[in-house]
């Protein structure tokens, strides 16, 4: 049995148990489809607030991304200042998207605000506040959110959903994995 004390031992041990706690962390990140509507567009009379609303039930974190489909020939998406998105000014966006299938990812906390880069649309509340990481949007739990949606056509169809958009999570056989060569290799150092 080697000496827990030796320089060859800790050298051996130290990087191993830190590779076997980073593969126990759990990453999970979510694309969230803006609205959860099949198109980034003019809500309709019926449900004015669509994005407000949206934006109170998800609790948005780093490391998400948020997916603005709609017709590029016929709307866009630009993330503005807090004063031009109460104003609806379109003048100097902080970003401008419009390919479409816009996808934003979340680096950093704070409150963002986002608008149709298409003259009018934003007074008529194309437009979407969120707060990430700072207390949240005061997400609800699932079954409190509202029994309707919103009726909007499926121009654009589904959403392929590709293994990196899903959360994942370390599973047992590679820790197994990890933990069977851990063992190996200090049986070797004897």
């Amino acid at each position: 049995m080697p000496n827990p004390t030796s320089a060859r031992f800790n050298f051996v041990l130290v990087p191993l148990l830190v590779t076997l706690v980073r593969f126990q962390a759990t990453v999970q990140c979510y694309q969230y489809k803006v609205g959860d509507l099949n198109a980034w567009g003019i809500p309709t009379s019926a449900n004015k607030q669509v994005y407000d609303k949206w934006s109170k039930y998800h609790n948005l974190t780093i490391g998400d991304s948020l997916l603005f489909l709609y017709p590029p020939s016929q709307d866009s998406v630009i993330q503005v200042t807090v004063e031009s998105y109460k104003s609806c000014n379109l003048k100097d966006p902080i970003l401008y998207m419009n390919n479409g299938n816009s996808l934003f990812n979340i680096t950093s906390k704070g409150d963002m605000y986002f608008t149709s880069g298409k003259a009018g649309h934003c007074q008529k509340n194309q437009r979407l506040h969120i707060t990430v990481g700072i207390g949240g949007n005061n997400a609800l739990a699932p079954n409190s959110l509202p029994e309707y949606a919103p009726s909007y056509p499926a121009v654009f169809g589904s959403i392929p959903m590709s293994p990196s958009s899903s959360p994942r999570t370390t599973s047992k056989f590679s820790l197994m994995i990890i933990g069977f060569l851990l063992s190996a290799l200090l049986s070797s150092l004897t």
